[in-house]
């Protein structure tokens, strides 16, 4: 009878052999940092681990210890437990079961439904596309806004940054161009590092009401969380719009904001005692974010032509665009958006300073019809800029001087534009047509905006097309001249 309550079955598969591994010990933790030591085989970026069910990941090796950062910490973590080797890296499920969720940088759902169940995983940290498995920028990524879409346009697969002092609208141009996408077989991405709760939830409050979490992803790491959440958190969303890219879709991920980043991997780093650099940054700062934005690409067609398009924003402090951080990712990125302080007291929104603003390989993907109808008008406004601040000393000028003036003045107005409002891009061949053909000239600067509202409407609810002959845009555009 003894003998029968001992009968014990190993499962299936099971083999009997010897099996070495290794074991660990925590020797101190502090503000989210644990060293372990007695784990020589470990390697970076591996997850450990410990024996009261936290875990950890790999950031620093030492000869005699290792440094790793606290993902999931239990409340009776204490020095002295064991730890062990996971032998795996960090994923994340990238399937289309995330669409309209809120998730933190593990996966986890935050938004109280249950955690999205992915079949598909994808490791956060990933090598970036081969030069000869990308494609060249040819098809145009519409924002929704004038003049974004017109003086510095944005091509699939582009990296445009975003910059510029706090409160002048980096993230709301980030919201309209992620709104511009519904409709347009592109999946977005937002990543939110270091954030408030407030303002997350006005994020997604306003996704919610402009219909847009259907093809929307949020990730979040909140500024009260460990920091290796917010390093996290942009490797997480670029993981999962990466898997989207490489099925051959389309996507567009904006990382809100980069500083925070910058931040926390200081933080980080200096609490592992590795040696400051620059404005206190450690010295590969730049590396951390060049392997990040450099995975932003379109892909050959022979490997299904999706794109991965980033928006990274970055905060300056007093318009100072040559600090470590920004001088650092405008060299990175493809091209920058800068919003100017001034403009902003000034009244002018967006607040884009057009002479700080340039989008090097987006022209190649603007529409014929629109790079047409743009041609001078960039430079026209730029003179008209210099022209308005030379006339500040009273100066008085001839008359095709002061017919520039009003142009210029023109061009202004229609280029305002309200925030959460964007423009379909019929709607922005439409005005530019009706500006190079002097249509406007005559309407009262109080009425611009709201003949330009009819007129997008109107181009909304007509057959024309980008596509269409400029002819027939100079017989409609007339006609709509005239507004009851």
């Amino acid at each position: 009878m003894a003998t029968d309550s001992f009968n014990f079955q190993p499962p299936e598969n099971y083999r009997f052999g010897l099996r070495i591994s290794e074991q660990g010990t925590v020797a101190s933790i502090g503000d989210g940092i644990v060293w372990v030591q007695g784990l020589p085989s470990a390697t970076m970026d591996e997850v450990l681990h410990l024996e009261d069910g936290s875990t950890a990941l790999v950031f620093l090796l030492e000869p005699q210890r290792i440094g790793a950062i606290l993902l999931h910490q239990k409340p009776g973590l204490s020095s002295g437990i064991r730890a062990w080797r996971s032998g795996r890296r960090l994923e994340i499920g990238v399937d289309d079961s995330l669409l309209g969720r809120i998730i933190d940088p593990f996966g986890n759902a935050l938004d109280g439904r249950p955690t999205p169940e992915s079949r598909r995983k994808w490791m956060l940290e990933a090598p970036s596309p081969a030069i000869m498995s990308r494609d060249f920028v040819s098809r145009p990524l519409y924002t929704g806004n004038r003049i974004i879409d017109t003086m510095i346009p944005i091509g699939k697969g582009q990296r445009q940054l975003i910059i510029g002092d706090s409160g002048l609208g980096k993230t709301s141009l980030a919201i309209d161009a992620i709104l511009r996408q519904r409709g347009e077989a592109v999946l977005c991405v937002y990543v939110a590092i270091g954030q408030t709760r407030s303002s997350v939830a006005t994020v997604i409050d306003t996704l919610q009401r402009h219909d847009a979490l259907p093809y929307t992803v949020l990730v979040v790491a909140e500024a009260n969380e460990l920091s290796s959440c917010s390093y996290l958190a942009p490797f997480a969303g670029c993981a999962i719009a990466e898997a989207w890219m490489q099925s051959g879709r389309d996507t567009l991920i904006v990382y809100d904001d980069l500083s925070q980043h910058a931040q926390s991997y200081r933080e980080l780093s200096l609490l592992l005692h590795r040696p400051p650099g620059r404005e206190a940054y450690p010295g590969d700062i730049f590396y951390l974010h060049s392997r990040l934005l450099e995975r932003s690409t379109v892909l050959a067609p022979r490997l299904g032509g999706g794109s991965m398009t980033a928006l990274p924003i970055v905060e300056t402090k007093q318009g100072e665009i040559s600090s470590y951080i920004p001088t650092n990712l405008i060299s990175i990125t493809d091209g920058q958006i800068y919003l100017d302080q001034k403009l902003f007291s000034a009244g002018v929104l967006p607040a884009i300073d057009i002479t700080r603003s340039v989008s090097r390989i987006g022209g190649k993907a603007q529409h014929p019809a629109i790079k047409n109808e743009v041609g001078s008008i960039r430079l026209e406004y730029l003179q008209f800029l210099e022209l308005e601040a030379f006339t500040r000393f009273g100066t008085r000028l001839e008359q095709s001087m002061e017919d520039k003036l009003t142009r210029g003045r023109i061009l202004r107005t229609l280029l305002a534009q309200e925030r959460l409002s964007p423009v379909i891009s019929e709607a922005q061949l439409a005005w530019l047509i009706a500006y190079n053909e002097r249509l406007l000239d005559d309407v009262p600067p109080d009425d611009l905006q709201r003949v330009l509202h009819r007129l997008e409407q109107r181009v909304d609810a007509s057959d024309l097309t980008l596509d269409s002959p400029r002819d027939r845009w100079r017989e409609k555009i007339p006609l709509w001249k005239r507004f009851p």
